[in-house]
């Protein structure tokens, strides 16, 4: 969120980002817009979401706005009311699939309200936009609703240090950053690991997430050891020196549910920006940015077996590694937020 803050509020809005604080959450940083933080007694369950949208909704109600920009579906109910209850415009940020995230898809009840709150809710607002052309398609096919894209692209960065080239000697590194979550092929990555050496391959886990303690027990029982780093969470800037030390970004995915299917993560673009060729999932997006720049290997499945042939084939072909790697050079030049944040400003111009 906060490169579109920024670019709003440097285009002469003045903005507010409202979110939630949890146990765990970070003091807030120093932006040049305000920011606030709901407080809720409950942090999970549908208990959180009653109280979650009950506090958003009078928050919202005792603010002065013109425009309110409702990111995602568990904001768009306390949105929708605030917004029409004070006669203001309805923005829709849609940054996933509500209803087809893994832990929605297989709790069909659930699965239902958040259905029916897309289907009553996203054809009433004033603009909607969303983070990719699949999903902005099915979108507008459910619900009669134009959207447009704006993808998360990442600000360009100064060059601070090379990224480095194929390894001539020692170890590939692969780097993945993200959550450590269920359906991130993190199981079996970590067993394709097993299928090289230390001096061939070793592997960079930056994040934390609810499988860590499990993906620990996992490394224990493959014998990893130094083959594989665990550096918890890091900030964007602690992020933006340690992944132009990798050579190989990574971004698998389970086809659970159509969300993951029609994603298009950040780090996809991330990996780029560090000229990083990456391995991920053979999705729609991702094959239709590498007709744009081939910047990456796609997988048809998510197995062991199909990782360690897509690595080992980095390591027999050192010439395919350099090929990516230089269009990861022309491609960063293209996907930038600088050049996306035109498009945005036009659609909030337009209101």
């Amino acid at each position: 969120m906060h490169r579109i803050c920024l670019s709003l509020q440097t285009a002469g809005y003045q903005l507010t980002l409202v979110g939630r604080k949890q146990k765990d959450s970070l003091p807030l940083p120093d932006r040049p817009y305000a920011q606030k933080r709901l407080n809720c007694f409950f942090q999970a369950g549908k208990f959180f979401y009653i109280e979650y949208q009950l506090r958003l909704f009078f928050f919202l109600l005792f603010q002065q706005f013109d425009i309110l920009c409702a990111v995602d579906l568990d904001s768009l109910p306390a949105g929708h009311a605030a917004a029409r209850l004070k006669g203001k415009r309805l923005v829709f940020d849609a940054h996933e699939y509500f209803e087809e995230m893994p832990e929605v898809v297989r709790r069909p009840k659930i699965r239902a309200i958040w259905a029916w709150i897309a289907r009553h809710y996203i054809p009433k607002v004033d603009l909607a936009y969303t983070v990719c052309q699949s999903l902005a398609d099915l979108f507008e096919e459910q619900h009669g609703q134009p959207f447009g894209v704006i993808r998360n692209l990442p600000l360009a960065q100064p060059k601070a240090q090379p990224a480095v080239r194929y390894p001539e000697n020692g170890p590939l590194i692969l780097i993945y950053q993200g959550m450590l979550n269920e359906g991130r092929g993190l199981e079996e990555l970590l067993a394709a690991l097993a299928d090289f050496s230390p001096q061939e391959v070793q592997l960079w886990l930056l994040g934390k997430g609810d499988k860590m303690a499990s993906l620990q027990e996992q490394a224990q029982s493959l014998n990893l050891g130094e083959q594989l780093k665990f550096w918890g969470f890091l900030p964007p800037e602690e992020l933006q020196k340690i992944t132009p030390q990798a050579h190989l970004g990574l971004n698998l995915l389970k086809h659970q549910g159509q969300s993951y299917y029609f994603s298009l993560a950040n780090k996809f673009f991330d990996y780029v920006q560090a000229e990083k060729p990456s391995l991920n999932m053979a999705f729609p997006e991702y094959q239709r940015h590498l007709a744009e720049y081939e910047v990456a290997l796609l997988l048809e499945e998510l197995s062991p077996k199909a990782i360690s042939r897509a690595i080992r084939r980095l390591l027999d072909e050192p010439q395919l590694y350099q090929q990516l790697q230089a269009n990861c050079r022309l491609a960063k030049q293209d996907w930038l937020w600088e050049k996306e944040a035109q498009k945005l400003l036009t659609y909030y111009e337009a209101l």
